[in-house]
């Protein structure tokens, strides 16, 4: 991981630590790339509780209560996917903050209106949801996925200062 993503995540950590809450994590594109962020961090065991990679439709569904309905109107890659997987990471782990993640990292898996390097986020506190959308491009695999850690971290660490 590189530095600065590093100490996005030690800052998060420490700040979730002051405010004692946990986080947990649901992802798609980045496979568990947020979770592995923050645990990469000593001592992160006592603010990030679990991680969902649910890379799958089947996965979103059964591991996250993610309606069926849902995924076959908006797609994986969509604003309410991103939503419900925040909602469901919530309802499944004893947490205060949750982050999820879905977005098509490449180089394949564009369709119409949903082009490669398209990141959908959201995260959620209490009943506090926010979500955010990112189109990176086609600037790689491994770029879109670096930058998809850092947007979710930045998410996690909005609702963190909140309240």
């Amino acid at each position: 991981m590189d530095q600065k993503l590093y100490e996005q995540a030690c800052s998060l950590l420490e700040l979730c630590r002051q405010k004692k809450l946990k986080i947990a994590t649901a992802e798609s594109c980045t496979g568990g790339l947020v979770a592995g962020a923050l645990t990469d961090v000593a001592g992160s065991s006592d603010v990030f509780e679990r991680g969902f990679v649910t890379y799958s439709n089947e996965a979103k569904h059964t591991m996250l209560g993610i309606p069926l309905e849902t995924l076959t109107s908006f797609g994986a890659v969509s604003r309410e996917t991103a939503r419900a997987m925040a909602v469901g990471a919530l309802a499944h782990a004893p947490v205060e903050l949750a982050v999820a993640v879905t977005g098509i990292a490449g180089p394949q898996g564009a369709v119409a209106g949903k082009p490669v390097g398209l990141v959908h986020f959201a995260a959620i506190r209490g009943n506090h949801l926010i979500d955010a959308e990112r189109c990176y491009g086609a600037i790689g695999r491994g770029q879109i996925r670096r930058a998809a850690i850092g947007q979710a971290l930045a998410l996690l660490r909005e609702l963190a200062e909140g309240e």
